[in-house]
């Protein structure tokens, strides 16, 4: 039986073909809007083929991966809390500098990833496919934000039976949205943003609604 040939160097080659692919689909995602953006235009950023561009993928995959790349620095569905930088600040046993670590991080991943971010909802409003991808990637969100919760938790800052509603609010305190909304539609500064997410996230539990009351039926 043949063995598959397998070559670094090509390996290398066809990852920094990839890696500029993203980055010319994110630049014309950014500028020119996701629907005015094709296959051909990525391909001429790119200083490729048109061919190779598809071979990487349809439209939206790529406009996802460029969300990945920029807030995350790398591709993949694996969590954020797999991920060296997000990994190492879970493991933080400080609280206070854990949190300042994560907004710092959150800071700076919001920024590389503000126009994409809105290339994204402008996307899943015009194409279903792309709506189906950001679905699935609210989706992953929406399990990175219960193993935050669960940090919360396991720090003793909220109790265990409050954790789904937890991982709610941390989705909007550390969402886009609301970090689009303060520092780019009211004009806040990043480190007014820094210093109000720093108090939401070490005041977390004060967030949460309270239990809804059971009551008997009449």
């Amino acid at each position: 039986m043949a063995r598959a040939y397998s070559s670094p160097r090509r390996t290398a080659e066809a990852a920094s073909t990839r890696a500029a692919i993203i980055a010319a689909a994110s630049t014309l995602f950014v500028r020119d809007g996701y629907v005015a953006t094709s296959l051909k235009a990525i391909a001429k950023e790119a200083n490729v083929a048109v061919p190779t561009v598809q071979l990487q993928g349809s439209k939206h995959s790529l406009l996802i991966a460029a969300f990945e790349v920029a807030f995350a620095g790398d591709e993949g569905t694996h969590s954020l809390a797999e991920r060296a930088d997000v990994a190492a600040i879970m493991a933080e046993p400080d609280f206070a500098t854990a949190i300042d670590r994560y907004v710092t991080f959150l800071d700076d991943a919001n920024q590389r990833a503000a126009g994409i971010i809105r290339a994204m909802g402008a996307a899943a409003d015009a194409d279903p496919a792309a709506r189906a991808a950001y679905d699935e990637l609210e989706q992953r969100r929406h399990r990175d934000m219960l193993l935050a919760a669960g940090w919360f938790a396991s720090r003793n800052r909220i109790p265990d039976d409050r954790i789904p509603d937890a991982a709610d609010i941390l989705g909007y305190i550390t969402g886009a949205d609301a970090y689009l909304h303060f520092t780019h539609t009211r004009g806040w500064t990043r480190d007014r943003w820094k210093a109000w997410t720093a108090h939401q996230l070490t005041h977390l539990a004060e967030q949460l609604p309270q239990p809804a009351e059971i009551t008997e039926p009449a």
